[in-house]
Protein backbone atom coordinates (compact mmCIF):
# COMPACT_ATOMS: atom_id res chain seq x y z
CA UNK A 1 0.00 0.00 0.00
CA UNK A 2 1.37 3.38 -0.95
CA UNK A 3 1.16 6.64 0.93
CA UNK A 4 -0.69 8.69 -1.72
CA UNK A 5 -4.46 8.97 -1.55
CA UNK A 6 -6.25 9.29 -4.87
CA UNK A 7 -9.39 11.22 -5.64
CA UNK A 8 -11.26 10.47 -8.87
CA UNK A 9 -13.02 13.42 -10.49
CA UNK A 10 -15.98 12.21 -12.62
CA UNK A 11 -17.54 8.76 -12.87
CA UNK A 12 -17.64 7.85 -16.58
CA UNK A 13 -16.24 4.83 -18.36
CA UNK A 14 -12.58 5.86 -18.19
CA UNK A 15 -12.92 6.55 -14.45
CA UNK A 16 -14.28 3.03 -13.97
CA UNK A 17 -11.33 1.52 -15.84
CA UNK A 18 -8.85 3.59 -13.84
CA UNK A 19 -10.43 2.76 -10.47
CA UNK A 20 -10.45 -0.94 -11.33
CA UNK A 21 -6.74 -0.92 -12.24
CA UNK A 22 -5.82 1.06 -9.12
CA UNK A 23 -7.64 -1.49 -7.01
CA UNK A 24 -5.80 -4.30 -8.83
CA UNK A 25 -2.49 -2.62 -8.03
CA UNK A 26 -3.37 -2.08 -4.37
CA UNK A 27 -3.31 1.71 -4.61
CA UNK A 28 -5.43 3.86 -2.29
CA UNK A 29 -8.55 5.54 -3.67
CA UNK A 30 -9.80 7.80 -0.90
CA UNK A 31 -12.66 9.63 -2.58
CA UNK A 32 -14.70 10.14 -5.74
CA UNK A 33 -16.53 13.23 -6.90
CA UNK A 34 -19.34 13.81 -9.36
CA UNK A 35 -21.71 16.63 -10.17
CA UNK A 36 -24.45 14.18 -9.12
CA UNK A 37 -24.35 12.83 -5.59
CA UNK A 38 -26.06 9.57 -6.57
CA UNK A 39 -23.47 8.88 -9.28
CA UNK A 40 -20.64 9.43 -6.80
CA UNK A 41 -22.30 7.18 -4.22
CA UNK A 42 -22.87 4.40 -6.75
CA UNK A 43 -19.26 4.61 -7.95
CA UNK A 44 -17.95 4.56 -4.38
CA UNK A 45 -20.04 1.52 -3.54
CA UNK A 46 -18.81 -0.34 -6.63
CA UNK A 47 -15.13 0.17 -5.81
CA UNK A 48 -15.21 0.31 -2.01
CA UNK A 49 -14.21 3.98 -1.89
CA UNK A 50 -14.66 5.56 1.57
CA UNK A 51 -16.05 8.97 0.55
CA UNK A 52 -18.37 10.13 -2.21
CA UNK A 53 -18.71 13.83 -2.98
CA UNK A 54 -21.62 15.41 -4.84
CA UNK A 55 -19.47 18.14 -6.38
CA UNK A 56 -16.00 18.54 -7.81
CA UNK A 57 -15.36 21.36 -5.35
CA UNK A 58 -15.99 19.05 -2.40
CA UNK A 59 -13.71 16.39 -3.88
CA UNK A 60 -10.71 18.67 -4.37
CA UNK A 61 -11.33 20.18 -0.94
CA UNK A 62 -11.17 16.78 0.77
CA UNK A 63 -8.15 16.86 3.14
CA UNK A 64 -7.68 13.11 2.72
CA UNK A 65 -6.98 13.43 -1.03
CA UNK A 66 -3.40 14.02 -2.23
CA UNK A 67 -3.74 13.61 -6.00
CA UNK A 68 -6.75 13.93 -8.31
CA UNK A 69 -7.34 11.95 -11.49
CA UNK A 70 -9.18 14.22 -13.94
CA UNK A 71 -11.55 11.91 -15.85
CA UNK A 72 -13.83 14.43 -17.53
CA UNK A 73 -13.82 15.02 -21.34
CA UNK A 74 -10.91 17.15 -22.54
CA UNK A 75 -13.13 20.17 -23.09
CA UNK A 76 -13.38 20.43 -19.29
CA UNK A 77 -9.78 19.62 -18.39
CA UNK A 78 -8.61 23.20 -17.97
CA UNK A 79 -11.42 24.05 -15.58
CA UNK A 80 -11.34 20.82 -13.60
CA UNK A 81 -7.56 20.45 -13.34
CA UNK A 82 -7.22 24.11 -12.37
CA UNK A 83 -9.79 23.55 -9.62
CA UNK A 84 -7.69 20.72 -8.18
CA UNK A 85 -4.37 22.56 -8.54
CA UNK A 86 -5.78 25.64 -6.84
CA UNK A 87 -6.83 23.39 -3.97
CA UNK A 88 -3.22 22.22 -3.62
CA UNK A 89 -3.67 18.79 -5.19
CA UNK A 90 -1.42 17.06 -7.68
CA UNK A 91 -3.22 16.09 -10.90
CA UNK A 92 -3.14 13.25 -13.41
CA UNK A 93 -5.13 14.55 -16.38
CA UNK A 94 -6.73 12.31 -19.00
CA UNK A 95 -5.53 12.75 -22.54
CA UNK A 96 -5.75 14.90 -24.50
CA UNK A 97 -4.53 17.04 -21.65
CA UNK A 98 -6.54 20.10 -22.80
CA UNK A 99 -8.25 21.47 -25.90
CA UNK A 100 -5.17 23.32 -27.14
CA UNK A 101 -1.68 24.49 -26.36
CA UNK A 102 -2.75 27.71 -24.66
CA UNK A 103 -4.88 25.80 -22.13
CA UNK A 104 -2.05 23.34 -21.51
CA UNK A 105 0.33 26.24 -20.91
CA UNK A 106 -2.06 27.71 -18.34
CA UNK A 107 -2.11 24.42 -16.41
CA UNK A 108 1.67 24.08 -16.64
CA UNK A 109 2.11 27.51 -15.10
CA UNK A 110 -0.51 26.90 -12.42
CA UNK A 111 1.16 23.64 -11.36
CA UNK A 112 4.60 25.27 -11.33
CA UNK A 113 3.34 28.13 -9.17
CA UNK A 114 2.00 25.63 -6.63
CA UNK A 115 4.98 23.28 -6.72
CA UNK A 116 2.65 20.47 -7.81
CA UNK A 117 2.81 17.59 -10.25
CA UNK A 118 0.67 17.94 -13.36
CA UNK A 119 0.95 14.89 -15.61
CA UNK A 120 -0.92 13.78 -18.70
CA UNK A 121 -2.57 10.37 -18.39
CA UNK A 122 -1.20 9.11 -21.69
CA UNK A 123 -1.20 5.62 -20.24
CA UNK A 124 0.55 3.99 -23.22
CA UNK A 125 3.82 5.76 -22.32
CA UNK A 126 4.03 3.86 -19.03
CA UNK A 127 3.22 0.33 -20.25
CA UNK A 128 5.93 -2.36 -20.01
CA UNK A 129 6.18 -2.94 -23.75
CA UNK A 130 6.87 0.76 -24.30
CA UNK A 131 9.54 0.69 -21.60
CA UNK A 132 11.25 -2.17 -23.44
CA UNK A 133 11.01 -0.34 -26.77
CA UNK A 134 12.72 2.70 -25.26
CA UNK A 135 15.50 0.41 -24.00
CA UNK A 136 15.98 -1.00 -27.49
CA UNK A 137 16.09 2.46 -29.03
CA UNK A 138 18.60 3.69 -26.43
CA UNK A 139 20.82 0.67 -27.02
CA UNK A 140 21.06 1.39 -30.74
CA UNK A 141 19.55 -1.98 -31.64
CA UNK A 142 17.62 -0.42 -34.53
CA UNK A 143 20.52 1.65 -35.83
CA UNK A 144 19.38 5.03 -37.13
CA UNK A 145 15.60 5.43 -36.92
CA UNK A 146 14.35 6.40 -40.36
CA UNK A 147 10.55 6.07 -40.26
CA UNK A 148 7.78 5.82 -37.65
CA UNK A 149 4.12 5.01 -38.27
CA UNK A 150 1.07 4.50 -36.06
CA UNK A 151 -2.69 4.48 -36.56
CA UNK A 152 -5.61 4.75 -34.15
CA UNK A 153 -8.75 4.00 -36.11
CA UNK A 154 -12.05 2.85 -34.68
CA UNK A 155 -15.62 2.67 -35.86
CA UNK A 156 -17.31 4.56 -33.03
CA UNK A 157 -20.41 6.54 -34.00
CA UNK A 158 -21.76 9.01 -36.52
CA UNK A 159 -24.38 10.32 -34.08
CA UNK A 160 -24.02 14.12 -34.28
CA UNK A 161 -25.08 14.44 -30.63
CA UNK A 162 -22.32 12.14 -29.39
CA UNK A 163 -19.46 13.85 -27.54
CA UNK A 164 -16.99 12.65 -30.16
CA UNK A 165 -18.82 14.58 -32.89
CA UNK A 166 -19.79 17.64 -30.84
CA UNK A 167 -17.45 20.42 -31.94
CA UNK A 168 -18.46 22.59 -28.97
CA UNK A 169 -17.12 19.85 -26.66
CA UNK A 170 -13.82 19.52 -28.49
CA UNK A 171 -15.03 16.49 -30.43
CA UNK A 172 -13.14 14.95 -33.31
CA UNK A 173 -10.91 12.00 -34.10
CA UNK A 174 -7.70 13.98 -33.60
CA UNK A 175 -7.97 14.75 -29.88
CA UNK A 176 -9.71 11.51 -28.92
CA UNK A 177 -7.70 9.10 -31.07
CA UNK A 178 -4.92 10.91 -32.94
CA UNK A 179 -3.32 12.01 -29.67
CA UNK A 180 -2.10 8.41 -29.20
CA UNK A 181 0.00 8.12 -32.38
CA UNK A 182 1.16 11.73 -32.03
CA UNK A 183 2.46 11.12 -28.51
CA UNK A 184 4.05 7.86 -29.66
CA UNK A 185 5.85 9.61 -32.52
CA UNK A 186 7.12 12.30 -30.14
CA UNK A 187 8.36 9.58 -27.78
CA UNK A 188 10.28 7.77 -30.54
CA UNK A 189 11.40 10.52 -32.93
CA UNK A 190 11.10 13.73 -30.92
CA UNK A 191 9.42 16.96 -31.93
CA UNK A 192 8.33 17.35 -35.54
CA UNK A 193 10.08 20.10 -37.47
CA UNK A 194 7.46 20.11 -40.22
CA UNK A 195 3.85 18.88 -40.33
CA UNK A 196 1.64 18.33 -43.37
CA UNK A 197 -1.93 17.27 -42.56
CA UNK A 198 -5.13 16.41 -44.39
CA UNK A 199 -8.52 15.50 -42.97
CA UNK A 200 -12.20 14.94 -43.46
CA UNK A 201 -14.83 16.78 -41.46
CA UNK A 202 -18.23 15.39 -40.51
CA UNK A 203 -21.57 17.17 -40.63
CA UNK A 204 -20.93 18.89 -37.29
CA UNK A 205 -17.56 20.27 -38.39
CA UNK A 206 -15.62 17.87 -36.18
CA UNK A 207 -12.90 15.82 -37.84
CA UNK A 208 -13.72 12.19 -38.60
CA UNK A 209 -10.44 11.30 -40.35
CA UNK A 210 -6.98 12.84 -40.06
CA UNK A 211 -3.64 11.94 -41.59
CA UNK A 212 -0.36 13.73 -40.97
CA UNK A 213 3.17 13.35 -42.32
CA UNK A 214 6.05 14.83 -40.36
CA UNK A 215 9.79 15.34 -40.47
CA UNK A 216 12.10 15.43 -37.44
CA UNK A 217 15.45 17.00 -36.59
CA UNK A 218 17.20 13.63 -36.91
CA UNK A 219 16.03 13.34 -40.51
CA UNK A 220 13.43 10.70 -39.64
CA UNK A 221 9.98 10.91 -41.20
CA UNK A 222 6.77 9.83 -39.51
CA UNK A 223 3.07 9.48 -40.23
CA UNK A 224 -0.13 9.01 -38.31
CA UNK A 225 -3.73 8.21 -39.19
CA UNK A 226 -6.81 8.61 -37.00
CA UNK A 227 -10.44 7.83 -37.78
CA UNK A 228 -13.63 7.55 -35.75
CA UNK A 229 -15.65 6.00 -38.59
CA UNK A 230 -13.68 2.91 -39.53
CA UNK A 231 -11.66 0.28 -37.64
CA UNK A 232 -8.16 -0.17 -39.00
CA UNK A 233 -5.26 -2.40 -37.93
CA UNK A 234 -4.17 -0.21 -34.99
CA UNK A 235 -0.53 -1.17 -35.32
CA UNK A 236 2.72 0.77 -35.13
CA UNK A 237 6.15 0.44 -36.72
CA UNK A 238 9.59 1.88 -36.02
CA UNK A 239 12.01 1.28 -38.90
CA UNK A 240 15.74 1.69 -38.44
CA UNK A 241 18.78 0.98 -40.56
CA UNK A 242 19.68 -2.18 -38.58
CA UNK A 243 16.24 -3.49 -37.53
CA UNK A 244 12.60 -2.60 -37.19
CA UNK A 245 10.00 -2.94 -34.44
CA UNK A 246 6.48 -4.05 -35.39
CA UNK A 247 3.98 -3.49 -32.56
CA UNK A 248 0.91 -5.65 -32.91
CA UNK A 249 -2.74 -4.83 -32.59
CA UNK A 250 -3.65 -3.01 -30.43
CA UNK A 251 -0.32 -1.18 -30.18
CA UNK A 252 -1.35 1.39 -27.54
CA UNK A 253 -2.55 -1.31 -25.10
CA UNK A 254 -0.49 -4.09 -23.46
CA UNK A 255 0.49 -6.17 -26.49
CA UNK A 256 3.28 -7.97 -28.35
CA UNK A 257 6.02 -6.78 -30.67
CA UNK A 258 8.89 -8.17 -32.69
CA UNK A 259 12.33 -6.83 -33.51
CA UNK A 260 13.25 -7.95 -37.03
CA UNK A 261 16.52 -7.61 -38.92
CA UNK A 262 16.56 -6.39 -42.55
CA UNK A 263 16.95 -9.99 -43.76
CA UNK A 264 13.78 -11.05 -41.93
CA UNK A 265 15.45 -12.69 -38.93
CA UNK A 266 13.43 -12.15 -35.75
CA UNK A 267 15.85 -10.86 -33.13
CA UNK A 268 13.41 -10.52 -30.24
CA UNK A 269 9.76 -11.24 -29.50
CA UNK A 270 8.09 -9.45 -26.61
CA UNK A 271 4.79 -10.38 -24.96
CA UNK A 272 3.10 -8.26 -22.30
CA UNK A 273 1.92 -9.79 -19.04
CA UNK A 274 -0.24 -7.08 -17.49
CA UNK A 275 -3.06 -7.35 -14.97
CA UNK A 276 -6.18 -5.42 -15.93
CA UNK A 277 -6.12 -2.77 -18.62
CA UNK A 278 -2.74 -1.40 -17.55
CA UNK A 279 -3.75 2.06 -16.34
CA UNK A 280 -2.08 1.43 -12.99
CA UNK A 281 1.37 2.01 -14.47
CA UNK A 282 0.78 5.73 -14.98
CA UNK A 283 -0.52 6.02 -11.41
CA UNK A 284 2.49 4.15 -10.04
CA UNK A 285 4.77 6.44 -12.01
CA UNK A 286 3.03 9.56 -10.70
CA UNK A 287 3.40 8.27 -7.15
CA UNK A 288 7.12 7.60 -7.71
CA UNK A 289 7.70 11.11 -9.07
CA UNK A 290 5.95 12.71 -6.08
CA UNK A 291 7.72 10.44 -3.57
CA UNK A 292 11.05 11.59 -5.02
CA UNK A 293 10.07 15.22 -4.45
CA UNK A 294 9.84 15.99 -8.16
CA UNK A 295 7.12 17.86 -10.05
CA UNK A 296 7.82 16.55 -13.55
CA UNK A 297 7.82 13.10 -15.10
CA UNK A 298 10.90 12.12 -17.07
CA UNK A 299 8.74 9.90 -19.30
CA UNK A 300 6.28 12.65 -20.22
CA UNK A 301 7.16 16.07 -18.81
CA UNK A 302 4.21 18.44 -18.85
CA UNK A 303 6.28 20.74 -21.05
CA UNK A 304 6.20 17.99 -23.67
CA UNK A 305 2.42 17.62 -23.28
CA UNK A 306 2.17 21.35 -24.00
CA UNK A 307 4.33 20.99 -27.10
CA UNK A 308 2.32 17.99 -28.33
CA UNK A 309 -0.84 20.06 -28.01
CA UNK A 310 0.85 22.73 -30.15
CA UNK A 311 1.46 20.08 -32.81
CA UNK A 312 -2.21 19.10 -32.69
CA UNK A 313 -3.14 22.79 -32.93
CA UNK A 314 -1.13 22.97 -36.16
CA UNK A 315 -2.91 19.92 -37.60
CA UNK A 316 -6.34 21.34 -36.72
CA UNK A 317 -5.41 24.65 -38.35
CA UNK A 318 -4.37 22.85 -41.53
CA UNK A 319 -7.59 20.80 -41.77
CA UNK A 320 -9.89 23.66 -40.78
CA UNK A 321 -11.21 22.58 -37.38
CA UNK A 322 -12.03 25.47 -35.04
CA UNK A 323 -13.76 24.96 -31.70
CA UNK A 324 -16.60 27.45 -31.12
CA UNK A 325 -15.14 28.59 -27.79
CA UNK A 326 -11.87 29.50 -29.55
CA UNK A 327 -13.36 31.64 -32.32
Amino acid sequence: MTGLRWGILATGGIAHAFASDLRTAGLTVAAVGSRRADAAQSFAAEFGIPRAHGSYEDLVGDPDVDIVYIATPHGRHLEDAALALQAGKHVLIEKAVTLDGDEATALRDLAADGGLLAMEAMWTRYLPHMARIRELLASGALGEVRTVFADHTQRITDDPAHRLNALELGGGALLDLGIYPMSFIWDVAGAPTQIRAVGRLGQTGADTEVAASMTHASGAVSSLVASSRGAGPNVAHIVGTEARIDIDRVWYTPTTFRVTAPDGTVIEEYRSDVAGRGMQYQALHAEKVIAQGRTASELLPFEESVAIMRSLDEIRAQIGVVYPAKR
